[in-house]
């Protein structure tokens, strides 16, 4: 009798029983073969899920990176805000300002727009201007202004100081004064 195992041919004999043995061996190797494969297929897919590991890893400590220089960038300029107000009010100041020397003037407002444009390159952007519908989510009010024109009512009236934004988010709201409307 003739018995195949995965290409290999074994002939069963009584005479001596090798066959035999040899076909027990044969099934002995084909059950360590299998529980071989499948280790090597666990070992497989658990250095498959190690190497996905690491790769969400390495994509979560990069978002981390950005997300920590973001803050950091944010704090830093935060803590420029008061220089630029400096400027601001050097500016608005107009005796004081038209009283100094032109060149020094011209010298100051060159400063100020470089620094101004390093800011920007940073996403850094004011707002608040006379005239903006009022928003809580921008703008700080900080009084009211009365007006009998309806169509300045919750609109900016002042700008007592300058809001920035950083990217998409508000740095420091516009402290204004808004018109309301007396009936």
């Amino acid at each position: 009798m003739n018995e195949e195992v995965d290409d290999v041919t074994i002939e069963e004999s009584d005479e001596n029983g090798l066959e035999k043995g040899a076909a027990e061996k044969i099934k002995k190797l084909k059950e360590k073969l299998a529980a071989v494969e499948k280790e090597k297929q666990e070992n497989l897919d658990g250095w498959q899920r190690a190497r996905a590991d690491y790769a969400n890893l390495q994509k979560t400590m990069e978002e981390d990176k950005k997300r920590l220089r973001g803050i950091i960038e944010e704090d830093f300029i935060h803590e420029l805000l008061p220089v630029v107000d400096s400027f601001m009010q050097a500016f608005n100041n107009k005796n004081a300002w038209e009283a100094v020397d032109p060149n020094w003037r011209k010298g100051v407002e060159y400063i100020y727009q470089q620094l101004m444009t390093t800011l920007e390159n940073h996403s850094l952007h004011a707002f608040g201007e006379v005239g903006e519908l009022f928003d809580p989510a921008r703008h700080q009010a900080v009084s009211e202004t009365p007006t009998t024109e309806k169509n300045l009512d919750h609109t900016v009236a002042s700008v007592l100081q300058k809001g920035f934004f950083v990217g998409n988010n508000v740095l420091r709201p516009a402290r204004v004064s808004v018109y309301k409307l007396n009936e």
